[in-house]
């Protein structure tokens, strides 16, 4: 690739040099009104309806076009809550939690939530090339973010990053070029992603089936009486989670409370993770009687409880060794169960199964940001085999999806490496460091 023929230092870190006739604009500059929006009431179902207005969530952001949101609002909503409509080819970056940098450009009018900062179209900058920007960006803007367990940055966080700004003309063949090149990255992904997704499939169907039925195809089976479990082992107990162990949400404080201290178990420590790292990555300023009261114990499950979206609701990490003096984030729910009822290593498996979507999907608070309460986790029903049993499953799935994921690792890592490849290219043609055309 052609280099420029002479460069200037762009007086900021992640930037380095750029070419000489380039600029360095704050983004405060290039857009006159950058907004964000509000959330509707909660809780109200004459706020939020399935054939609305668009409602845009940071969960909707896919770096690419939006064409639909995830969540409409009514006409009431909209006029009470006094939110404003942004226009197709508006830019939009997430602000908060694990999606903050995600970007998004507007192909549908369309409302938003206080997550989201909204960059209109505006003439002093290419659209589709300041796609190109804020996603070399992303990592600066990553790095500026502050909190524990959700961190997040403001909206004068992206007002004062500093963007390059080449000329009209280059604006537009960089984004000709990159929409070619990232096209052809984005398919070799999307073929890899569906091999993931077969993988993962034939992953819950394994053990979906082996802790509801069990290993014995000849075992005698009687109906569990829920219906999305079916029919189970006649020998096997159902109990509600609520009778068989305790419960309780984390610890919640300000962004002062983390960054050192004592180990800390994250709502993203959970979410990845079927069971908890040895090392979590986090640490909090937890005191004494905090250590002792939102411990983490072997045997231990822990349920994320809330998000924007109920695919992210539900799911668990079982801790397989105690974690001294750690602490949980408030995100997150313990479930403590009663000593000799479940094995960690079933527990690991049992409660990521799919089988649950339904249960927490068709229950909880879906009306604007999806709630997992322990009131209704309590009311989960759990399948108790006898401990040898239990035992006998884990090591069965153990095997079965140790192979499964040797092969996911594979693929992930061929994902990996292409959107490593695509990230450096964005880099390096968006930041001048190569010439295109």
């Amino acid at each position: 690739m052609q280099r420029y023929d002479t460069y200037k230092p762009s007086g900021v870190k992640w930037l380095g040099e750029i070419p000489s006739h380039w600029e360095v604009i704050k983004t405060s500059h290039l857009f006159s009104h950058i907004g964000s929006g509000t959330t509707p009431k909660s809780g109200s179902e004459e706020y939020y309806t399935e054939e609305g207005f668009p409602f845009l969530q940071t969960g909707d952001l896919n770096d690419s076009y939006i064409i639909e949101t995830s969540k409409k609002i009514t006409e009431k909503a909209l006029r009470e809550t006094n939110l404003t409509i942004y226009p197709q080819g508006s830019l939009i970056i997430a602000m908060y939690g694990a999606t903050i940098g995600k970007l998004g450009i507007l192909s549908i009018d369309t409302t938003v939530n206080q997550a989201c900062c909204v960059l209109p179209k505006s003439p002093k900058i290419d659209t589709k090339f300041a796609f190109y920007a804020y996603l070399a960006a992303r990592t600066d803007l990553i790095f500026q973010s502050k909190g524990g367990g959700q961190p997040n940055i403001s909206q004068d966080t992206i007002k004062n990053e500093r963007v390059p700004v080449p000329s009209s003309a280059e604006q537009s063949a960089i984004a000709a070029y990159l929409d070619n090149v990232t096209a052809k990255i984005d398919a070799a992904i999307a073929q890899q992603q569906k091999m993931i997704d077969l993988l993962n499939e034939r992953k819950q169907i394994i053990i979906n089936r082996a802790v509801t039925r069990g290993l014995n195809p000849n075992a005698r089976m009687k109906d569990s009486g829920v219906e999305w479990i079916g029919e189970v082992p006649e020998h096997w107990e159902i109990r509600k989670l609520g009778t068989i162990g305790s419960t309780i949400n984390g610890v919640s404080h300000d962004s002062s409370y983390f960054g050192e201290g004592e180990p800390f178990v994250s709502y993203s420590d959970v979410y990845k993770n079927y069971s908890l790292p040895k090392l979590v990555s986090g640490l909090a300023k937890s005191s004494m009687q905090e250590r002792l009261i939102f411990s983490v114990e072997k045997g231990d499950v822990f349920f994320t409880r809330t998000s924007e979206t109920a695919e992210e609701i539900g799911f668990t990490s079982t801790c397989l060794e105690t974690i001294p003096n750690a602490v949980f984030a408030g995100f997150l729910i313990r479930f403590r169960p009663q000593a000799g009822l479940l094995d960690p290593n079933f527990s690991m498996y049992y409660f990521r199964a799919n089988i649950h979507r339904s249960f927490f999907v068709k229950e909880m608070n879906l009306v604007i940001r999806a709630s997992l309460s322990q009131q209704l986790l309590r009311g989960l029903p759990v399948l108790l085999p006898p401990l040898q049993e239990q035992c006998d499953i884990s090591n069965y799935l153990k095997r079965e999806i140790n192979e499964i994921d040797l092969c996911l690792n594979s693929k992930m890592k061929q994902i990996s490496l292409l959107q490593e490849r695509k990230q450096i290219i964005i880099n390096e043609v968006v930041t001048g460091k190569v010439k295109v055309g």
